[in-house]
This record gives C-alpha cells, sequence and structure tokens, in this order.
C-alpha cells in the first residue's frame, strides 16, 4: 500500500535531529513526502534533505504568506532566482493567512498573485495557504485559472461550498489530522466530496492526528489519516490509498516521469 504526503515540514528542526524520521515514513509505506518552503531562510535545509532522499523528499519552492514583511519583494526574488537553478516540484506554500496578523494582507496577495504567475510559467502546480481566508484565496485563483492552473489548497479547513468550488476550479483539498478531531467540520467536508479531489497531507510537525495528538506531527502518520478518511466515506483503506496516491501523482507530475 502506497502513500504520498503532500504537504511536510520535514526540515523544521523538531524533524530534522530525527535521522529515523524519513526511514519510518517509508516503512509505513509513505514513499513521497512534499516539502512546502517558507522563505530563505528554510531553503538549504530543505535541499539537504532532498538531496539525501531525492526519491522520497521532494522540495516546493515558494514564499509563505506569514512570512510575508517588509522584504517580501526580496524574498520573491529568491524564489524566482531558485527556480531558474534547479528542479522544484510546486510553488508553496503561498497564498493569504488572516490569522496570526492582518498587517500584510496587501503584500500578501502580491506575493500569492506573482508565485501563480510564476507556477504557469514554470508549468508547475500551488500549493495553497488559507488560513481564516479561505473565499480570499479562491477569489485569487479564481481570477488567476486560465485552464493550466493546478494544485491543492493545504489543509482545508473551510465549508462543503467552498470545498465544491475548489473542485470546480481543479484544484483539491489537502486532508490532515485534523480530520481525526471530535470538533469540527472536517469530516462532513470529506463525506461530501469525492475522493477523486482529497490528497492526504500531514503538515508536519504540525497538526498530529489522533491517537498522537499532543505530539509532534511526522510522516509516518498517514496511514492514520488515510484510516479515517476511509472510516467517513465508507470504504476500504486501499481505496483511499490508491486514489490519493493517483491524486498527488496528477497533480506533482509524478505519472508522467
Amino acid at each position: 500500500m502506497t502513500f504520498v504526503d503532500t504537504h511536510t515540514h520535514l526540515y523544521d528542526e523538531r524533524l530534522m535531529a530525527d535521522e529515523q524520521q524519513v526511514p519510518r515514513a517509508l516503512d509505513a509505506g509513505v514513499q513521497r513526502m512534499y516539502m512546502p518552503n517558507c522563505d530563505s531562510g528554510t531553503i538549504a535545509d530543505m535541499l539537504q534533505l532532498a538531496d539525501s532522499w531525492p526519491a522520497n523528499c521532494l522540495p516546493m519552492m515558494g514564499l509563505h504568506p506569514c512570512y510575508v514583511k517588509d522584504n517580501y519583494e526580496q524574498e520573491l526574488a529568491t524564489v524566482t532566482e531558485w527556480l531558474q537553478k534547479r528542479k522544484f516540484y510546486a510553488i508553496g506554500e503561498i497564498g493569504i493567512d488572516l490569522y496570526w496578523d492582518k498587517t500584510w494582507k496587501e503584500q500578501q496577495i502580491i506575493a500569492f498573485e506573482t508565485q501563480i504567475d510564476l507556477a504557469l510559467q514554470y508549468d508547475l502546480p500551488i500549493v495553497i495557504h488559507s488560513r481564516e481566508a479561505t473565499p480570499e484565496c479562491i477569489d485569487v485563483v479564481r481570477r488567476k485559472q486560465n485552464g493550466k492552473l493546478g494544485g491543492i489548497f493545504h489543509c482545508f479547513s473551510g465549508t462543503v461550498a467552498e470545498a465544491r468550488q475548489i473542485a470546480d476550479l481543479g484544484l483539491y483539498l489537502g486532508i490532515g489530522g485534523v480530520v481525526t478531531y471530535t470538533k469540527g467540520t472536517l469530516p462532513d467536508v470529506v463525506r461530501e466530496i469525492p475522493l477523486q479531489h482529497i490528497v492526504l497531507e500531514t503538515d508536519a510537525p504540525y497538526l498530529t492526528p489522533v491517537p498522537y495528538r499532543g505530539k509532534r506531527n511526522e510522516s509516518s502518520y498517514i496511514p492514520v489519516i488515510a484510516a479515517k478518511v476511509a472510516e467517513i466515506k465508507g470504504v476500504s483503506l486501499q481505496e483511499v490509498a490508491d486514489v490519493t496516491t493517483a491524486n498527488a501523482d496528477k497533480i506533482f507530475g509524478f505519472a508522467q516521469r
């Protein structure tokens, strides 16, 4: 049984110190782990892992909205430079975050739109961070969608109606550990949206699924998330593994390599 973790911060200091994190994920059947970038400060450690595990730890390039500050233009220039240097599998994570701080909302939108343009230029999918900003992110994607834009709304936390809008736009929902929590509406979304529009993620080291909640998250927990999705949808774990892996491979172009 093969799984894909479409969003994991393997380079986080809480995970980098654990040399067994990748082998444990591989043992659990998680064969590919896609790493979103945050800003210029996270590139070196991310690429170290990518070079150590080239078939399994796959890097993205992007400027995270929470890292958009007064130097965001310089950070975007760094993103552009790196895209010219080596292969990346997506532009991410990018988007809008209105949970922590709304001070830089305008700049976040500019950075989001600029990076979508880069994704279209380089024929790459986008991985979207949309905390407390799902409608705003949907609006930007709708404006930019020219029939060639694909990607994932990472850590989806919106409504069924928003999920349907995202699917209609040709993007996928990233479902992680939150689906295992007793409170929240994510199970309702998973119940209503076909598996063909869903991919799995951990967002490690954050959002650890039950029964490991309270500990740091890691990619080896993807089967736990998959099992909850299977339970909600009334299908087998094998079906969830097969469909979500095929979805991820389609998004990131793995099937074409």
